[in-house]
């Protein structure tokens, strides 16, 4: 391979002759494991959006000339468009202000940008950075990849699940069957109804994350170093976070108080606290599922999902739930991210919190999970979803739990009598109650009707 030198205040290093970073990205490469989590691409993204509208900003503030702002610009849009991926090497694990990360960027888009321009135009920190500090530039971007991944990647998987049980509980409303309790048999319920709670689980936890993700739209952009706003000119927070809005299309403004903006990370993990409300939720509706899915002869077997894989190396014909196992093992990351995410948020010291890196890398792993692994399991398994109305049928037929329709007629302690005895002598109710004395047998079938039961 061959390399160049590049110069910084700590002298010179060899640097890959392809690569556009300089000798800060080539420390960092060196000096931290180069096998372990990179930095996640939407990061990067997000820095490059933060550098350009604050190319926008020092240019209407007239810091910035033209012909810089304009080759910054072009740069951070190759980024965006994903063209230099590659020159982004540096991993999570690095210093927690996201330094190198934030230097990373800055060498890649002077290096770009010096060879789009035929000259050495740009500087990593005097352009690039302009009016800008890791320690402002990195929570900033934490905040736009999390409010683009969570509205681009999560929301319409969870969209798309809304829909399918909408047709899924409207279908089966009039389904009857048994409810269950404490996984005993309890009063019966309409299939469509027990979808109805599943549906209203994804969309409460859309609207969670919706309202809380109101946290994250203040910027610490323009706070530089320790929220005092050295080296910025005045109104460059305000104008930075008006073109980061309209780059993205999100309501993003600069905090009103910047030295709470770098300093304290309470809004990822208060956001990520209702990813992690998500995740709850659909290992629920996830382990509903296999259950009620379970057998396919000797378990509950009152639905049928999908058969989409062989389940077994040595059992021939067996099919397992393999999409509620990846939807759960996926929300219990995303719980431990949240342990995470909670652990790194409390460490801020002073002026800054330094577990940014490791923050933003749990929280959009989550929003990655959570879209994907659930938008998997609407198509591959919620939308085929039918329901075994025999299994259904026979097991309302046997619950001992339809004799709460007789509490108003025979009284608490006569309907458990009822109960009691039907199912010690392994009879029916109707044949208990009759047996007892208690009801002839059209006053039972008068009682007992479990369609006006749910």
């Amino acid at each position: 391979m061959n390399y160049r030198t590049e110069r910084d205040s700590m002298g010179e290093i060899q640097v890959p002759s392809w690569s556009y970073w300089g000798a800060q990205t080539q420390r960092s490469s060196e000096n931290f494991p180069q096998d372990t989590e990179r930095m996640p691409m939407p990061i990067i993204h997000a820095i490059a959006i933060v550098k350009k509208a604050s190319a926008l900003a020092n240019f209407k503030a007239g810091r910035l000339d033209k012909k810089r702002r304009d080759i910054i610009i072009t740069v951070c849009d190759e980024i965006l468009a994903g063209k230099l991926d590659a020159h982004f090497p540096l991993v999570v694990w690095q210093t927690g202000s996201g330094t190198q990360t934030n230097m990373n960027v800055n060498e890649v888009i002077a290096g770009r940008g010096n060879e789009i321009a035929g000259e050495k135009l740009l500087h990593p920190n005097d352009h690039v950075n302009m009016s800008q500090s890791s320690n402002d530039t990195f929570p900033s971007a934490m905040h736009i990849a999390a409010v683009m991944e969570t509205t681009q990647k999560l929301f319409p998987a969870l969209d798309a699940s809304i829909s399918v049980l909408e047709r899924l509980k409207t279908e089966n409303m009039n389904i009857i069957k048994t409810g269950r309790t404490h996984l005993q048999d309890a009063v019966p319920i309409t299939f469509g109804q027990e979808v109805s709670a599943w549906q209203e689980m994804i969309s409460l936890g859309r609207k969670r994350i919706t309202e809380a993700m109101t946290e994250l739209y203040p910027l610490a952009l323009g706070g530089t170093a320790v929220g005092t706003g050295l080296n910025a000119p005045e109104g460059f927070a305000e104008e930075a976070a008006n073109e980061i809005a309209r780059l993205t299309g999100l309501p993003f403004i600069t905090s009103p108080n910047k030295f709470h903006a770098l300093s304290s990370m309470s809004a990822m993990s208060y956001v990520h606290g209702a990813l992690k409300a998500l995740a709850e939720d659909m290992m629920k509706i996830a382990n509903d599922i296999r259950w009620l899915a379970s057998g396919p002869r000797c378990g509950l077997g009152e639905i049928f999902i999908p058969e989409n894989e062989p389940g077994s190396s040595i059992m021939p014909g067996k099919v397992n739930p393999t999409q509620c196992e990846a939807l759960t093992m996926a929300a219990v990351q995303v719980m431990g991210n949240d342990a995470a995410i909670g652990f790194a948020a409390s460490q801020g010291n002073f002026q800054l919190n330094v577990f940014l890196p490791v923050i933003a890398y749990n929280f959009l792993q989550s929003v990655n999970l959570l879209g994907g692994v659930f938008s998997f399991f609407t198509r591959k398994c919620l939308d085929g979803i039918r329901p075994n109305t025999e299994r259904m049928s026979g097991n309302l037929t046997k619950s001992l739990m339809l004799v709460t329709a007789l509490n108003p007629y025979t009284g608490y302690d006569n309907a458990a009598k009822i109960a009691r005895n039907a199912h010690e002598k392994n009879i029916t109710l109707k044949e208990s109650a009759v047996i007892l004395g208690i009801l002839t047998p059209e006053e039972y079938d008068e009682y007992v009707v479990p369609e006006r039961m749910v």
